[in-house]
């Protein structure tokens, strides 16, 4: 067996074991990682983890399930649980468990042993455009009390969590999926801000980051030694698990080999590798592989390091209490999971969320001007599920993305994402032409434009949307969630 296996978390593509994936996990393989195309419905999600356990019983199967926009078992309807902006908003930390237990329900019957949640970014600046709402808030205090509260409804439900993306992610104005991230403050800013929320979550497994800190150093966290020997000076015994290393705030800088031997360098344990829509998956592991077997042949890396990490990665396959545990009755494990209390409960947290100034309703079929970019690379696609609503409650609506467009007769609904100073310019453009528009505002509340009347969802999800339309029609929202798939 070869000592780099035990620190890889490969992708797949599809919803079957090919014969690549099936040796590599018999030989070793610490983990596998599932996406969107990898869990198009319950049955066959369910189907692949039996699948991919019957090649080795430990194998640790991962999943990035936020609930809210960023949903990978759950990606053809849209979450049914609300943002964690939404939860950090209502701040009853006790929901945000009962939230999380559900979730954590859903991946369990799933077969799935990690999660790769909470988020545990502080989301100090409104204009990030990959955090957002996918932050429980801008407070430190209030981002560890939910963050606790989460990995303890995961654990009641029998998942690991990890909580991401250390050392905070929320105060940049730039994407580490898309290039260079940086977090420009002291080390005693990012201690008493950033860092804090990881020390109290009580989370299985922390995640690094792809951010820069110049106060700790010139390279991402992921790839340098000061964020693990924060971490393990801070007490956190886990594994250490690096975000996704062909994100191109890594791939800009050097290929995946090396960016594998630099984050086991600096103490990673559990390196996740690429989504297979980015790269090829067994191109992925054989690299890593290659480069791996290669430093530990050159003494560049330890094998016996290798084995620790191996050994703290196995500790995330099945808690106790988990998907083992649970029977799968006629219908599938969707019955099981209580999926309409999760629509209730999701339901319930986004209306208490809820923020609106002016008066938001609309009169008639609206038009509807949308001037957010439908696709983030964290979540993928955003937009289907919220216009799918929007049309299931105004059938006769007319959707723009012009912002020249004019009906002086229909009311004017602008869906903005208020993230970036495209969006303000854009919104502002639009209100030159139309002074008086209901804005849904789909990101954090900090970032709500001003002057006009407003409906804040603090997401996309399916909670999210029927909450804003109950406001936005007056009325009260349908019994379930939207079901329109995504494309």
């Amino acid at each position: 067996m070869g000592t780099a296996l035990g620190v890889l978390l490969s992708g797949v593509s599809g919803a079957a074991v090919p014969q690549w994936l099936a040796s590599r996990i018999r030989d070793g393989l610490a983990g596998v990682i599932l996406f969107a195309e990898n869990t198009p419905d319950p049955a066959a999600t369910r189907a692949l983890t039996d699948e991919l356990r019957s090649h080795r019983a430990d194998l640790v199967i991962a999943v990035d399930e936020e609930g809210g926009d960023v949903t990978r078992l759950q990606a053809r309807t849209g979450s049914s649980f609300p943002t964690p902006a939404a939860l950090g908003a209502v701040d009853d930390p006790e929901l945000t468990r009962r939230c999380a237990e559900l979730l954590g329900r859903l991946v369990a019957e799933a077969g799935i042993d990690l999660d790769l949640a909470p988020m545990l970014d502080v989301a100090s600046e409104p204009e990030n455009p990959v955090i957002g709402v996918r932050s429980f808030g801008a407070d430190p205090d209030l981002v560890s009390r939910h963050g606790r509260a989460y990995a303890e409804g995961l654990a009641a439900a029998g998942v690991a969590s990890c909580g991401k993306h250390y050392p905070g992610h929320g105060d940049t104005r730039s994407d580490s999926h898309a290039g260079d991230a940086v977090v420009d403050v002291p080390a005693e800013v990012l201690a008493r801000r950033d860092e804090a929320p990881f020390a109290a979550a009580g989370v299985d497994s922390v995640m690094t980051a792809h951010v820069v800190v110049p106060a700790l150093g010139p390279e991402p966290a992921s790839i340098s030694a000061w964020s693990t020997e924060r971490l393990r000076a801070a007490g956190f015994t886990g594994a250490i698990i690096t975000d996704a290393l062909g994100m191109r705030a890594i791939s800009d800088r050097m290929p995946l080999g090396e960016a594998c031997v630099r984050a086991l360098e600096a103490g990673a344990d559990l390196l996740c590798l690429d989504a297979p829509q980015h790269r090829e998956p067994e191109q992925a592991l054989l690299e890593a592989e290659a480069a791996i077997e290669a430093a530990v042949a050159s003494g560049r890396l330890s094998a016996e390091a290798l084995r620790e990490s191996a050994a703290r990665n196995r500790r995330l396959h099945r808690r106790e209490g988990g998907f083992d545990k649970l029977s799968q009755p006629e219908g599938g494990f969707d019955k099981l999971s209580q999926h309409k209390l999760s629509q209730r409960l999701g339901l319930e947290v986004a209306r208490r969320a809820i923020v609106t100034r002016g008066a938001p309703r609309l009169s008639g079929d609206p038009v509807v001007i949308d001037l957010r970019r439908r696709y983030n690379l964290a979540a993928g696609d955003t937009g289907a599920v919220l216009v799918g609503a929007l049309r299931e409650r105004w059938p006769g609506l007319s959707l723009h993305d012009d912002p020249a467009y004019a009906d002086p007769n229909r009311s004017l609904l602008v869906i903005w994402p208020g993230a970036e100073a495209a969006d303000v310019a854009a919104l502002q453009q639009l209100r030159e032409r139309h002074p008086d528009p209901v804005v849904l505002h789909t990101g954090v509340a900090a970032a709500a434009p001003e002057g006009v009347r407003l409906v804040c969802s603090h997401g996309s999800a399916p909670p999210n949307v029927l909450a804003a339309i109950e406001v936005l029609a007056d009325q009260p929202a349908l019994t379930s969630t939207p079901t329109e798939e995504r494309p």
